[in-house]
């Protein structure tokens, strides 16, 4: 039987330990991070964020879905119409593409639900929120939410 993409829920700001966990064991995990810079009192510094809070994406048959509990911050799977939410090997394939090359693109005149091309998905989106030169749309196909900068 094929692997499928499952959604593990974690405990809060274990997303990266528990992935590290889980590729020890064997188990094929992946967690898209961005890196933010956080202003404290008395300084900077760049910290690697989770883009799914408290989720962890693993790939495994349907038959070893109990392993992952085997790790310590692993909650629960998430659920969705009472099966295990699958997520498509497409979609993954596009949130690593996302997280290795974010992207920009050349400043267009667009306002908030417009449909626009995304460049390195290759596909339509509606924009959600356009601040400056700072875009958030929903990809049409996936429903992943992505966000770009304008030229």
């Amino acid at each position: 039987m094929v692997n499928k993409w499952f959604v593990v829920y974690t405990k809060s700001r274990n997303e990266l330990k528990v992935q590290n966990h889980l590729i020890s064991i064997g188990i094929e995990a992946f967690t898209p991070t961005r890196t933010e810079l956080r202003q404290w009192s008395d300084r900077k510094k760049k910290v690697v964020v989770p883009l799914l809070p408290s989720m962890v994406l693993v790939r495994l048959d349907e038959k070893e879905a109990h392993k992952v509990f085997e790790i310590p911050g692993v909650v629960r799977y998430l659920f969705e119409y009472g099966k295990r939410a699958e997520v498509s090997n497409k979609e993954v394939l596009a949130m690593q593409a996302y997280v290795e090359n974010p992207f920009s693109v050349q400043e267009n005149k667009w306002v908030v639900g417009d449909t626009v091309q995304v460049p390195l998905f290759n596909q339509e989106a509606t924009l959600l929120s356009l601040k400056g030169k700072n875009c958030i749309a929903q990809l049409n196909k996936l429903g992943a939410i992505v966000s770009f900068q304008l030229k």
